[in-house]
């Protein structure tokens, strides 16, 4: 008789507490052993955490253990065990791992393969990597949520997903329990009334508790102009602010309306050929519908431009707004000016900023991290198998993030869902923008230093103190790095990347149907032929999940829990005439005192870390077990503890530090 010990390692999950009838099948090059089921002292030892060893005595020699098979004979309710991973030691001492990272659950079999990687073209076990892909395939399925949107899982609830996507505390995606909390925790109960605030100052009631140090600062500087200018730059939605070479043709700003605000000398056409004026254009936001979802409280939007000067201190300055863009010049296309009286100009900067909200909240935020990254995470369940390179190099980078959406979109995002509550583009209104951004997202818009470049604000001399920018393409280029080497290792030309039908089924997949409602002009690629394509493509998968998300979400609390910088509605219409509005007109537009409450409730939950959090390059499940990745994956470890070392050097300098960037504050995947 021959003994192989099989080490089972289980996870820290919760446990059932009984399992009942595991067995365990060997698969070696030369034959396989019986099924073996476990024996109920053994299987009573599994725990959180534990290992647990067993030995299997088979009469011949199995050759080199190539499969593992494991279940269960019966179903008992919730007796689900998460197994993390299998070792074998052949009676010649010889050790085999097999990484799994999976539920044990039902009667369905599961079958793992050893822990070396292997591309599909050089793989001998093509039938198992087939019936691996066609299982997935049947789980993983496309669904079209609403019209226009990027498809997603086809789950309405998030106990329709399969226990391997869901969180590991149903607590964690429950938005209602999550914003009641939060409110409750803030105090914010008894402003939960309906009413108005009386003064700008009232918004301090509900501030009190949870300020911090950025979002106190944010308060005592909100209107400041050389301020509102600085978070086109650094706040949560960074993305916006575009050189200006040419004005737009509905913008009815003039030399005669900027002169006084210019401090070179020049005139603004010279201002704008020496590259000095930037423009926030908020045109996506022209014809959306408002909310209108409370018949007793009419919501407003409007689609302003927000011209911005660069001016000789490298300060950001807004200089003219316009709020409204019909196509003759009149009263409805009034140039708002920081020289009209201070409700005028506090009043149109709101506007502005409550249209960099609304597009922050449902483009930069939910359309391109969430679900782009979802269409990114089922692709590749669907078309990678989990001996592929690519595959083990992802399954970090969507972590949760099939689950988070799944329950935005059954209790944030639906119809009378959280959304509805306190955002003006409740109701239609989110569908009918993110059915906009759909029509100009590119794929080169992902690539950061592509993005950078197109908005012309590559240049660091040019534009300083863009920390989004300079951190973002620290932090870029670390993935990028990282990604290259592990490409390297397993592609060894070009030739390698065209041979995988797997990567290529993986592009064409996400170009087909993940985004096949994205203009064929928005060039997503369906097949890569080189290596440095590959890359670039997985780059932009990692940097996505991760660093953009992380830019976009983790400040939300920070710059937008003091709603007059940030309001997330308006309740009057924007003025269309100078001289017709005073503080009362300006607090009957903030939004109420409840929606006020929601609305602080909502960015605090989001702005949170989820429990026991993986951060970028720390992968604590062992999927690759090749040293020169292992190799590999240090030095990007290394490179991303530069940036941070550097990061934090810099902000120690700084009245207000951007830290948004800092790769041991960047989650691994989308997640919240």
């Amino acid at each position: 008789m021959f003994t192989y010990t099989v080490s089972v390692t289980t996870g820290k999950q919760e446990f059932a507490e009984t399992i009942n009838e595991i067995y365990l099948t060997l698969v070696g090059t030369e034959r396989s052993s019986d099924r073996t089921l476990l024996d109920k002292s053994v299987v009573d030892h599994f725990k959180r955490g534990s290992v647990v060893s067993v030995d299997i005595r088979v009469k011949e020699v199995l050759g080199d253990i190539v499969l593992v098979k494991i279940g269960k004979e019966k179903i008992l309710l919730s007796d689900n065990w998460f197994c993390r991973s299998i070792s074998v030691t052949t009676p010649s001492g010889d050790s085999f791992e097999f990484p799994c990272y999976r539920w044990i659950d039902k009667e369905k079999e599961v079958v793992l393969r050893d822990g070396k990687d292997r591309l599909p073209q050089d793989d001998n076990m093509k039938e198992y990597r087939r019936m691996e892909l066609e299982s997935r395939q049947l789980l993983f399925r496309w669904k079209e949520w609403r019209p226009g949107f990027p498809l997603s899982i086809d789950a309405s609830s998030s106990t329709e997903l399969h226990l391997d996507m869901q969180f590991e505390a149903a607590k964690s995606v429950d938005f209602s329990l999550n914003y009641i909390t939060a409110i409750r925790n803030l105090g914010l109960n008894k402003f939960l009334k309906l009413s108005s605030w009386k003064d700008i100052a009232d918004f301090e009631k509900i501030f009190v508790k949870i300020k911090n140090s950025e979002s106190e600062y944010v308060m005592q500087n909100w209107n400041k102009d050389y301020f509102f200018g600085y978070q086109f730059l650094n706040g949560s939605n960074p993305v916006i602010i575009s050189k200006c070479m040419n004005l737009p043709d509905k913008f009815a700003v003039t030399q005669e309306m900027v002169e006084g605000s210019l401090d070179r000398g020049l005139t603004l056409q010279e201002e704008l050929k020496a590259g000095n004026i930037y423009i926030a254009d908020y045109a996506i936001m022209e014809g959306v519908q408002a909310n209108a979802t409370d018949p007793d409280t009419k919501q407003y939007l409007a689609p302003p431009f927000c011209l911005l000067y660069k001016n000789s201190q490298n300060e950001i300055l807004p200089i003219a707004i316009q709020l409204s863009r019909q196509t003759t010049v009149g009263v409805g296309n009034t140039v708002f000016l920081p020289s009209d009286n201070q409700y005028d100009w506090m009043l149109a900067k709101m506007w502005v900023k409550y249209a960099d909200f609304t597009v922050h909240q449902v483009v930069t935020h939910l359309l391109r991290t969430h679900l782009i990254s979802e269409v990114f995470a089922i692709a590749m369940y669907r078309q990678l198998a989990a001996v592929h390179p690519v595959f083990k190099l992802l399954i970090p980078h969507v972590r949760f993030t099939i689950a988070i959406n799944t329950a935005a979109r059954e209790k944030l995002i639906c119809k009378s869902g959280l959304f509805e509550k306190a955002n003006g583009t409740g109701g239609i209104g989110i569908v009918e923008v993110i059915q906009k951004a759909m029509k100009t997202l590119t794929y080169k818009s992902l690539c950061f230093p592509e993005a950078m470049k197109a908005r012309g604000v590559d240049n660091k001399e040019d534009l300083p103190n863009y920390y989004y920018r300079d951190d973002g393409m620290m932090v870029w280029e670390a993935v990028k790095s990282f990604v290259s080497d592990v490409v390297k290792i397993y592609y060894s030309s070009d030739e390698t990347v065209q041979e995988d039908k797997e990567i290529q089924a993986f592009v064409q997949d996400v170009c087909f149907s993940g985004m096949k409602n994205s203009p064929k002009e928005c060039e997503f690629p369906n097949s890569l032929k080189t290596r440095e394509q590959l890359v670039e493509y997985l780059t932009v998968v990692i940097f996505t999940a991760s660093a953009q998300h992380a830019a976009v979400n983790f400040g939300q609390y920070d710059w937008f829990s003091w709603i007059p910088n940030s309001p997330c509605t308006m309740r009057k219409p924007p003025p269309t005439q100078k001289g017709q509005v005073d503080m009362r007109y300006i607090m009957e537009s903030l939004p109420d005192r409840g929606r006020s409450s929601w609305h602080l409730g909502a960015v605090w939950a989001l702005s949170q870390y989820q429990d026991e959090e993986l951060f970028l390059g720390v992968y604590p499940d062992k999927h690759f077990t090749e040293q020169s990745v292992i190799e590999a994956t240090k030095t990007f470890r290394k490179k991303l503890f530069e940036v941070t070392n550097i990061i934090k050097s810099r902000n120690e300098k700084l009245k207000l530090p951007y830290w948004y960037l800092s790769p041991d504050r960047i989650p691994n995947s989308v997640a919240i």
